[in-house]
C-alpha cells in the first residue's frame, strides 16, 4: 500500500512512546517533546525502533496533555516537538494538541515535527494529514536513509531528510527550507 493511502484511524491506537519535558535535541531550543508510537515506514537503521509498534508504551490521556501545556507555560521553553513513531499516522492525539498549543501559546511557542513523510505526500494525502501540517512551524521531512546517515547534519539523519519552514512554504507553494538552508 502506499503510504499517502494510510490513515490514522487505520493504524493509530493513541499511544505514545514518550514524553520529554524540557531537552535541546529535539529542535531548536528547549524543547517539550512528544514521541507518538506507531510507524510503518521501519526504516532500516531507525534510532526509535521499538516506537515503530502502534501499541508499544502508553496510552496518551488528558493528563499527558495538560502537563505538556504546563510544561510548555515555562518562559525559557521555545516550544513542543512531535515525533515517535509517526505524527502524522497519530493524528487523533497531535492535530488536538497541536491546535491547543497554538490557541493557548500564539506564536510565543513553536511546532517541530519529524516524519518519514515527505512534505510532499503530506499535501497528497488525507485532509488530516494537512491540518496537522497547518498547524507546524518547523518540519523535517522524509524517511531516514542509513546509506546517507551523517553525525554532523543539525537535526536530521540522514541527507535526504529536509528541514523545512512550513507556513513559508504554505503561503509561497514552494519548499522553503528552514533559515533558507543555513544549517549543516
Amino acid at each position: 500500500m502506499n503510504p499517502i493511502e494510510w490513515t490514522t484511524k487505520q493504524w493509530s491506537q493513541n499511544f505514545i512512546a514518550d514524553y520529554k519535558p524540557y531537552n535541546f535535541v529535539d529542535g531548536e531550543g528547549v524543547r517539550c517533546s512528544l514521541y507518538v508510537s506507531g510507524c510503518p515506514f521501519a526504516c532500516k537503521g531507525c534510532y526509535n525502533k521499538a516506537a515503530q509498534s502502534f501499541s508499544y508504551g502508553t496510552l496518551y490521556t488528558k493528563e499527558v496533555e495538560e502537563q505538556i501545556i504546563e510544561d510548555l507555560s515555562a518562559d525559557y521553553c521555545q516550544g513542543l516537538t512531535l515525533l515517535g513513531g509517526e505524527p502524522f499516522l497519530n493524528t487523533d492525539v497531535t492535530i488536538p494538541l497541536s491546535k491547543r498549543v497554538k490557541n493557548t501559546f500564539g506564536d510565543t511557542k513553536d511546532i517541530w515535527s519529524w516524519s518519514g513523510y515527505t512534505y510532499e505526500e503530506i499535501l497528497a494525502s488525507s485532509q488530516d494529514k494537512r491540518e496537522l501540517l497547518d498547524t507546524i512551524d518547523v518540519l523535517v521531512d522524509g524517511r531516514f536513509v542509513l546509506d546517507q546517515f551523517d553525525l554532523g547534519l543539525d537535526f536530521r539523519g540522514s541527507k535526504n531528510q529536509r528541514i523545512i519552514d512550513v507556513q513559508s512554504s504554505l503561503k509561497k507553494k514552494k519548499v522553503v527550507l528552514w533559515k533558507q538552508g543555513g544549517y549543516k
